[in-house]
C-alpha cells in the first residue's frame, strides 16, 4: 500500500458531527452511512455544453490553459534584469512545461539583440595565457579566415621576397663590402710587411709572418747565420708586424657582427615591407575594432621576431606554404579560436544543453599528443554551453545538472562570479600532470532557466544556501484546474488545438466530451481537470487510430474508450494476475459471509503510470494487557512511517472513548496478512480500527464489504487518495466470484467528489448489484460492517444496551478489572 495523497483534503462537513461532544445524538442510534446513487459515482460532461459539431468548428486556445501563476512568474523572470533572478520551472513530467518555457524565451530572445562572438587568440608574451577577444556578432569567423589567409599569404611572400634577386643583391652587396673590407686590411698589412722584408703567410692555424732575403723565406737555420743585430732588427720589425696583425684579427668580428646587422636590417625591412603589405589589408578592414589592431600589432611584432623560421615554411618544394608536421604547429600561433559564432543567429541565443556535464556547461582544453607526452595550445579550448547561450537564455533540466559530477558547482560558480572561467578539470582536480592553459575568463551576462520537479525544488531550496540566492524566481506549474462549465467549453478548445497540432482527425462532441471525463479522471477528481498535457496528446493521438482502424473521418466517443481500455490492458499484466490469485484462493480475500476480527482493507499499487485496487486481509486479535496495540507490519520493518502512525492513533481513539476513567488494559495487533512488501499510509485506519472493534465487541463482520479511509483520534473518516482505483479494485474481484448484491466498498464521504468509477462499476450500482457506501464517522463503518447500531451515549455517558460500543466497553471494563484483579493478587505492584 502506498501514501494516500488524499489525506491531507479537509472532510466533508458532515464528519463533524461528534465535534462539540460525542454525547451528543443526530438520531436514537446515531448517524447513519449514506448509499451513493449511480449518479454520484461518475461526474459526466454534458454533451449539451459542448455547442458545436466537432473540434473543427472550434478555434484554438489563444492562451495557456489554468497556468496563469506560472506565467506570471515567467515573465517576471525573463524580463528581470537584476543579478539572481534565474528561473526554476517545477512541476510533474508531462504538464507542457519545456514547450511553453521555450515559446516564451524564443518570443522574448527575438526582441532582443544578437550579442557578441567570442574568440580566443595567443598572447605572445604569455602562450599559457591566451586572451578572450569580443567581436561583433558574426565577424569571428571572418577574422580567422582573413587571418588564416594573411599568414600563408605572408609565408610565401616572405619566400619569394628573400628568393628575389633585389634581396640578393642587396645581400651580395653587403657581403662583398665586408669582404672587400677585409681583403684591404690583409692587402695593406700584407705591403707593410713587404716593404720590411717579413712576408705574411696564411696556415691552417691562422696567419704566421716570416722574414725574407732577396725574395726567399729564411728558415730557422739561415736566421742564425745572420748577424745579431740583423737579428735582433728582424724581430723588432716581425713583433710590430704582429701587433699589427693581432689588432686586425681582433676587428673581424666585429666586421662580422656589422654584416650580420646589416643582413639583419636588410631581413627586416625587407619583412616589414611585406608584412606591412598583407597585414595593412587587415588593418584597414577591422579599423575600428581597437582589440583587433592592438592583436595585428602584436601579431606583426611575432611575426618580424620570428621571420627566419616563418620564412623557411615558405621554401618547401613548389614555394608553397605546408600545413603539415612542423608547420602546422607553427602557425596553430597564428589561429584564430573562434569559441562563439552569431553570424547566423537572430536574436539573443537560447540553449538547451541535454548533457550538462562539466565540460559541456563550462567548456574544456582538449590535448594531443606529440611524442608520447599531452601538450594544448589556445586553439584546443572549445566552448561549453554558457558561453554559446551568453546574451541570451540557457535551458536545463535540474536532475541531470544534479547527476553530473562538478556540473552543480561549476553552474554556481558561474552564475556568482558572472564569467565563463574554462578551466581543464583534470588540472582542477589536480589528477593530471600535463601541460594546460589559464584562459581568460569571458563575462557572463544569461539568463538560466531550470526544469525539474517539485521534491528537487524544495530538497535544494532546504539544502543548498546558494540555491535561493541564484535562482530567485520559481514558476510553479499547476496540475489541475476547477471543472466548471467554463472551463468545460476552453477545455474542448485546448483539445481542437491539440488535435490540430497534431494532425489528427477532428473529434465529435461526444469525443471531446469523453475526453472530458477523462482529464477528470486523470485528476483523480470529478470537480478538476487534468492539465497534464503529455496525456492528453496521447490520448488523442491513440483515439486517432483507432478511428483510422475503424475507417471513421472523425474521432467518436467509442474510439475515445476504446484508446483508454487499450492502454489499461497494455499495462494490467500484473493486475490480472493478483486478482486471479485472489480468485482462485492463493491470496485470501472473502467476498462473502462474516468473521470476528476480520475485514477487507483496499490498497493502491502503483507500476509507472498505472494504478490498480488490491483488497486484502487485515486482522485484528486483543487480549489482556497494558494498553499496547501493535503493529505487526512495524514491528518487522515492513510498515511505513505513515502507516504507524495510523495505528497509533487507533490506541488513543479506544483510550479517549471507552477507558477515560479506566486503564486501557488489553493487548492488541493488527496485520495485512499476505503481505510482503512494504505497507504505507494511513487508507487502512478505518478499516483496522473497525477490525479491532469488532474483536472486542465479539461482533462479526460483513466480508462482503471492503473499507478504504483514514481515522483520527475522535474517530472522524478521512479523505484518502486512489478512491476510484480501490473500489474498482474490489468490485473486480468480487465480479469474478459473482455479484450477489450484497457487495460493495466504505469510503470516507469527503471523497465523494472524487469520483470517476468506470461505467461497468456505475451500471452495477445503478442495478443493485454492487454499492458504495459514504461515511464520516467510524461508528457510520462499523454499523455497516457489523449490523449492530454503534449507538449514541446519552448524558450520563451510557452506551444503548446492546449498541456495538457498549459492547466494546464492556470489554474494556471486564479487562481492566481483570487485570487490576491479577495486580491485588500479585502484590502492590502490577505484574512485569
Amino acid at each position: 500500500m502506498f501514501p494516500d495523497e488524499g489525506a491531507l483534503i479537509a472532510p466533508d462537513p458532515e464528519s463533524h458531527w461528534m465535534s462539540e461532544s460525542h454525547k451528543k445524538k443526530s438520531s436514537p442510534d446515531g448517524p447513519s452511512a449514506t448509499a451513493l446513487s449511480a449518479d454520484a459515482l461518475f461526474h459526466g460532461c454534458d454533451p449539451a455544453l459542448l455547442d458545436f459539431e466537432t473540434t473543427a468548428d472550434l478555434p484554438d486556445l489563444d492562451h495557456v490553459m489554468g497556468q496563469e501563476r506560472a506565467l506570471e512568474a515567467l515573465d517576471f523572470g525573463i524580463e528581470m534584469a537584476h543579478e539572481g533572478y534565474n528561473l526554476y520551472v517545477l512541476g510533474s513530467t508531462g504538464l507542457g512545461k519545456r514547450s511553453l518555457v521555450n515559446r516564451l524565451l524564443g518570443e522574448s530572445a527575438a526582441r532582443r539583440p544578437v550579442p557578441s562572438d567570442w574568440c580566443y587568440i595567443n598572447d605572445f608574451d604569455t602562450p599559457h595565457r591566451p586572451r578572450a577577444l569580443r567581436l561583433p556578432a558574426g565577424t569571428g569567423q571572418a577574422l580567422r579566415r582573413d587571418m588564416q589567409q594573411a599568414v600563408e599569404d605572408i609565408i610565401t611572400a616572405l619566400a619569394a621576397a628573400f628568393q628575389s634577386e633585389a634581396y640578393r643583391s642587396q645581400a651580395q652587396e653587403i657581403h662583398d663590402e665586408f669582404k672587400e673590407r677585409d681583403e684591404q686590411a690583409f692587402a695593406a698589412l700584407r705591403e707593410k710587411a713587404e716593404r720590411e722584408h717579413v712576408v705574411l703567410l696564411r696556415t691552417p692555424g691562422g696567419y704566421t709572418l716570416a722574414p725574407t732575403r732577396e725574395g726567399e723565406i729564411l728558415d730557422a737555420d739561415d736566421f742564425a747565420k745572420l748577424p745579431e743585430d740583423e737579428q735582433k732588427a728582424i724581430e723588432k720589425v716581425v713583433e710590430e708586424l704582429k701587433q699589427d696583425l693581432k689588432q686586425l684579427i681582433a676587428q673581424i668580428p666585429r666586421w662580422q657582427r656589422e654584416m650580420r646587422e646589416r643582413h639583419k636590417e636588410l631581413s627586416l625591412s625587407v619583412s616589414s615591407f611585406t608584412l606591412d603589405q598583407h597585414l595593412g589589408e587587415l588593418r584597414r578592414k577591422y579599423q575600428d575594432l581597437d582589440e583587433v589592431q592592438a592583436y595585428i600589432d602584436a601579431l606583426r611584432k611575432d611575426l618580424l621576431e620570428n621571420a627566419e623560421q616563418i620564412r623557411s615554411l615558405g621554401e618547401e618544394e613548389g614555394g608553397g606554404p605546408n600545413p603539415a608536421g612542423q608547420a602546422a604547429r607553427q602557425l596553430n600561433r597564428y589561429k584564430i579560436n573562434v569559441l562563439v559564432d552569431h553570424a547566423h543567429t537572430e536574436g539573443a541565443p537560447v540553449v538547451y544543453e541535454d548533457n550538462p556535464t562539466y565540460q559541456n556547461l563550462v567548456g574544456r582544453v582538449e590535448h594531443t599528443v606529440q611524442f608520447g607526452t599531452l601538450v594544448t595550445d589556445f586553439s584546443l579550448i572549445k566552448s561549453g554551453a554558457l558561453a554559446r547561450a551568453n546574451g541570451g537564455y540557457l535551458v536545463l533540466d535540474a536532475d541531470k545538472v544534479l547527476s553530473h559530477a562538478f556540473a552543480w558547482q561549476g553552474l554556481k560558480r558561474a552564475l556568482r562570479a558572472r564569467e565563463v572561467r574554462i578551466e581543464s578539470l583534470e588540472a582542477m582536480l589536480s589528477i593530471a600532470s600535463t601541460t594546460t592553459l589559464e584562459p581568460e575568463p569571458i563575462p557572463l551576462d544569461l539568463k538560466v532557466v531550470l526544469v525539474g520537479d517539485r521534491l528537487l525544488y524544495y530538497l535544494l531550496q532546504e539544502y543548498d544556501p546558494e540555491f535561493g540566492r541564484l535562482f530567485k524566481v520559481a514558476a510553479d506549474f499547476s496540475e489541475d484546474i476547477r471543472r466548471d462549465d467554463e472551463a468545460t467549453r476552453l477545455y474542448a478548445r485546448l483539445i481542437a488545438s491539440r488535435q490540430r497540432t497534431a494532425n489528427l482527425r477532428p473529434l465529435g462532441r461526444d469525443a471531446v466530451a469523453r475526453v472530458i471525463e477523462q482529464a477528470a479522471r486523470r485528476a483523480e477528481d470529478g470537480e478538476r481537470l487534468s492539465l497534464h498535457m503529455g496525456s492528453l496528446d496521447d490520448l488523442l493521438r491513440e483515439a486517432d487510430y483507432w478511428a483510422g482502424k475503424a475507417g471513421a473521418e472523425r474521432v467518436q466517443a467509442e474510439h475515445v474508450q476504446q484508446a483508454v481500455a487499450a492502454g489499461i490492458r497494455r499495462a494490467s499484466r500484473i493486475r490480472e494476475r493478483v486478482h486471479e490469485e485472489i480468485t482462485r484462493g492463493i491470496q485470501l480475500v472473502d467476498v462473502d459471509g462474516e468473521r470476528i476480527g476480520q475485514v477487507n482493507g483496499l490498497s493502491v499499487i502503483s507500476l509507472g503510470e498505472f494504478s490498480f485496487g488490491r483488497p486484502s486481509r487485515i486482522t485484528a486479535t486483543a487480549r489482556l494487557g497494558e494498553g499496547e496495540v501493535v503493529d505487526i507490519e512495524r514491528e518487522v520493518e515492513l510498515g511505513g512511517a505513515i502507516h504507524s502512525k495510523g495505528v497509533l492513533i487507533l490506541s488513543s481513539y479506544l483510550a479517549w472513548r471507552y477507558s477515560t476513567d479506566l486503564p486501557l488494559s488489553l493487548a492488541a495487533s493488527l496485520t495485512f496478512e499476505q503481505s510482503y512488501g512494504l505497507v504505507e499510509g494511513d487508507s487502512a485506519s478505518v478499516a483496522e480500527l473497525c477490525a479491532l472493534l469488532s474483536v472486542l465487541a465479539d461482533a462479526p463482520i460483513r466480508q462482503s464489504l471492503a473499507v478504504t479511509g483514514s481515522v483520527n483520534q475522535h474517530g472522524e473518516v478521512q479523505a484518502i487518495g486512489g478512491v476510484n482505483e480501490k473500489i474498482e479494485g474490489f468490485f473486480d474481484v468480487c465480479a469474478a466470484r459473482g455479484l450477489t448484491g450484497r457487495q460493495g466498498v466504505i469510503i470516507p464521504a469527503s471523497n465523494r467528489p472524487h469520483l470517476m468509477l468506470r461505467h461497468d462499476v456505475v451500471e452495477a450500482v445503478r442495478e443493485g448489484r454492487f454499492h458504495v457506501h459514504a461515511v464520516s464517522h467510524v461508528d457510520q463503518a462499523s454499523t455497516l460492517l457489523t449490523g449492530l447500531q454503534a449507538g449514541v451515549p446519552d448524558e450520563a455517558g451510557q452506551w444503548p444496551p446492546e449498541s456495538l460500543n457498549a459492547r466494546v466497553q464492556a470489554r474494556l471494563t471486564t479487562l481492566a478489572q481483570l487485570r487490576q484483579a491479577f495486580s491485588g493478587r500479585d502484590g502492590d505492584n502490577p505484574p512485569h
